[in-house]
Order: structure tokens, then sequence, then C-alpha cells
């Protein structure tokens, strides 16, 4: 029986309802399942995010160790396989297997205590982000993939709905510029295979390589609406302008394109908060007002 910390039980529960109490009951089993079917055994105490369940285990033909990620099947992450097939490990966890009914993922073991959130120095964390998004969205996006091209349109529709639910009127103007600015790149949404979710904690140290990109979400798209997670977390007003010339510096990426496509991806985050009826998130609207304001 594995051990399945109350912690991700209670996230499942309230991101997921009965779809997540059915997944949670059902995950001893799973478990057990894919250990026999794959030659594998326990290798310590399970980890986890808010979406999966991460088993650490070793094959038993020749002890090679690896992680069994269990997780709930979404739109994010149904492309995951698709993604981790098209960098084959070279900046990215590599896969080892895939079970396509139930989205189970058997991957190399990297260092989980070793993640770019431990560096110290902020600005050396974001160029080594900027490298490593430099590298994964040199490669094309495979088909099958979520499409910018069909999210961006979805976006600006809901923004209509949207805005008259923010009572604030400099928040209801701000995200309203959010929409203008994506309005302006739609025409072009790009084909580069996109991680998506590419913070600090997703990205880990490796015997292989020093740091590879873990968990992706990916979508095909401009490379421009990766650059959020590198702003939002950790986040540092008085650094946002530097991190987002660093980063779009280090891509190679035309600025007031990228502006626009992360003031997007504020727009995506900020209509998830008014649909679901939470509060607009501080950071996101202070990097929104120093990008808007912040002339390429």
């Amino acid at each position: 029986m594995i051990d399945i910390p109350r912690a991700f039980t209670a996230t499942q529960l309230r991101h997921n309802g009965e779809a997540g109490r059915a997944f949670i009951a059902a995950l001893p089993a799973l478990a057990d399942r894919f250990l026999d079917q794959w030659d594998l055994r326990p290798d310590g105490p399970p980890m986890h995010g808010w979406a999966a369940l991460v088993l650490p285990v070793v094959h038993r033909h020749d002890g090679t160790p690896a992680v069994l990620k269990l997780q709930l099947p979404d739109q994010e992450t149904e492309g995951e396989p698709l993604a981790l097939r098209a960098w084959d490990g070279d900046g990215a966890v590599r896969l080892l297997a895939h079970d396509e009914t139930t989205g189970t993922l058997l991957l190399e073991r990297l260092d989980p205590t070793r993640t770019l959130a431990h560096v110290e120095d902020t600005r050396e964390a974001v160029l080594v982000l900027a490298r490593l998004l430099a590298h994964l969205t040199a490669t094309p996006a495979p088909a099958g993939l979520r499409r910018l091209a069909d999210i961006a349109p979805a976006l600006l529709d809901r923004t209509r709905h949207a805005l008259p639910r923010v009572p604030d009127p400099a928040a209801r103007r701000l995200v309203a510029d959010c929409a203008a600015a994506v309005r302006e790149v739609t025409d072009d949404p790009g084909d580069r295979l996109l991680h998506w979710d590419l913070h600090y904690d997703n990205v880990l140290a490796s015997p292989r390589a020093p740091w590879l990109a873990i968990d992706p979400k990916p979508l095909a798209g401009d490379p421009g609406f990766e650059l959020l997670p590198a702003l939002r977390n950790r986040h540092d007003p008085a650094d946002t302008r530097w991190r987002f010339d660093a980063l779009t510096g280090v891509l190679g990426l035309d600025r007031a394109r990228a502006r626009a496509w992360t003031l997007g991806r504020v727009l995506q985050n900020c209509l998830w908060n008014i649909e679901s009826g939470t509060p607009l998130e501080y950071e996101q609207l202070d990097i929104a007002r120093r990008l808007r304001d912040h002339a390429p």
C-alpha cells in the first residue's frame, strides 16, 4: 500500500471534487498495477505537487532509479508525453514509459532536493531559466498539442463577459489593456513547443545535466507566452523589467510581441480568478502595470 499524503488528498478534493475523490481512491491499485507492469519496486516516500503523486522507484532487473508519476488526466497534462518525446531528454526530464489511458508516466529520476528555487541569486536563476527556455522553445511543436492559436481568441471572447465583474476601475482598465495587447498579436500565435509552466521549482538538477525541466503543460505557440512564471515566481517588483529584458534578450524575442503575449498570460490568469469568484492577484497586476508602461 502506498502512503498518500493528506495534503495531496486535500488538494485533489479542493480542485477536482468528486473526480479527485475517485482518483485518490483508485491510487493504490493504480500504483500496484504499474509497479507490476513495468517491473518496478518502491524506493522511498511519495512526493507530490498539487496535480500528481510521484513515487520514487527502481527497476527490479537492474536497479535503475526512476519515478512513477500518477495523475488525473486533463487538458493540460495530456500533452506531456508528446512534449517529453519531442525533447527526448534534451533540456527536459526523459520519458521512459507512458500509459495513454491513465496518463501514468515513468520518468528518469532527477534530484528533487536541488531546484532552481534554491539558487539564492535570483538574477542568476532567471538567466538559467532563460537559457533553458531558449533551448526548449527551439523545438517545433508536434501535432496534437493545445494551440495558442485557439486559446488567444477564446481569451478575448471571455474577457467581454468578465470585465463587468471587476469592481475596481483601475484593475478593470488593466485587464482591458491586457486584452488589447493580445488583440494586436493574435494574427501570429507561433508554432514553437512551449513548456507553459517553467518556474524555478520545475527546474531540477541531474547527474547528466546541470538543470532539466519537469512537469510541462505544453502547447504550441509564441515563446513570449512562456515568460510570466519567471516574472511571477520569486516576485520582485523592482526586478520585473530587468527580468523581462533579460528573458527576451536570451531568447532573442521581439520585445513588443513578447510583452503582448506576457500580458496575454496575465489575462488568462485574471480570467480564471474572475470566473471563479476569487480576487485578482496583486503580483500579476503589478507585473502587468510595469510591462504595460515599459516601452520596448
